[in-house]
């Protein structure tokens, strides 16, 4: 008997079925996870959790049952792995594919970009292990998984998983009573403040430079709704930052 037929024959048809609902309920997880994410309009979304939760069974599965084959059908080690961790460049692997995810986001500004393409990376490590170590049900049966959920994430929650940045600058001469009337706005809006920055010029003025994020662009007819009949607003604007599918 080689050490493939050994391998697979430690694994029936219930056991690979209990791996691949490992994996079906990680990735069911991950996505209520990542919608709860979406809809505070977090960097990292359904997609992303997906892939990193799927990724984790994936690599637990593997570190648990991927050397089955390393002893005999009485427990005994084989010939030349007595002393050995064979776990050891697979741990290595995990460790080191995550250089090469770092090495694709990017933050430019307040937004960040490449969080699902490095969490595909890791995840494409996580198969080249299921594979690398015989487990090819699980490998193949975690790739269509992913592939099918990618699928309907992108077709059928695209608008859910996704967000808008916008800039707004306002020119104010009375920032007290200005300050709590924007916050309301921005709660109108169903927006979130991400980032704020206030500097008061020399005249007694203040300017105000917000990054406010929401499902939509906040645009130039909903920001001259709000200054409109304000006698404190001398001038304003707003520029749209970015579009994020996560």
């Amino acid at each position: 008997m080689t050490l493939s037929h050994y391998f697979h024959s430690q694994f029936d048809l219930l056991q690979n079925l209990d791996f691949c609902m490992r994996v079906i309920l990680s990735a069911i997880a991950g996505a209520v996870i990542g919608l709860e994410r979406s809809h505070r309009f977090k960097e990292a979304g359904v997609r992303t959790h997906v892939i990193v939760c799927c990724t984790t069974a994936v690599l637990m599965i593997v570190s648990k049952y991927g050397f089955v084959d390393l002893t005999d059908p009485d427990g005994g080690l084989l010939n030349g792995t007595r002393g050995v961790d064979a776990a050891r460049i697979a741990a290595q692997a995990v460790s080191g594919i995550s250089f090469l995810c770092a090495g694709v986001i990017f933050k430019t500004g307040n937004n960040v970009r490449g969080l699902t393409t490095a969490a595909g990376l890791w995840f494409t490590a996580g198969l080249g292990l299921a594979f690398g170590a015989g487990m090819y049900i699980i490998g193949f049966f975690s790739l269509f998984l992913l592939l099918a959920m990618q699928f309907v994430i992108q077709r059928l929650f695209r608008t859910l998983d996704s967000y808008s940045g916008t800039n707004l600058h306002f020119k104010v001469s009375d920032a007290i009573t200005f300050h709590k009337d924007l916050m309301d706005q921005i709660k109108a809006w169903n927006a979130t403040l991400i980032e704020t920055d206030m500097s008061v010029n020399d005249d007694g003025t203040t300017e105000y430079d917000l990054v406010v994020r929401r499902k939509n662009e906040i645009t130039f007819e909903e920001v001259t709704a709000f200054a409109k009949g304000r006698d404190d607003i001398i001038s304003y604007r707003n520029n749209s930052l970015y579009n994020h599918f996560r």
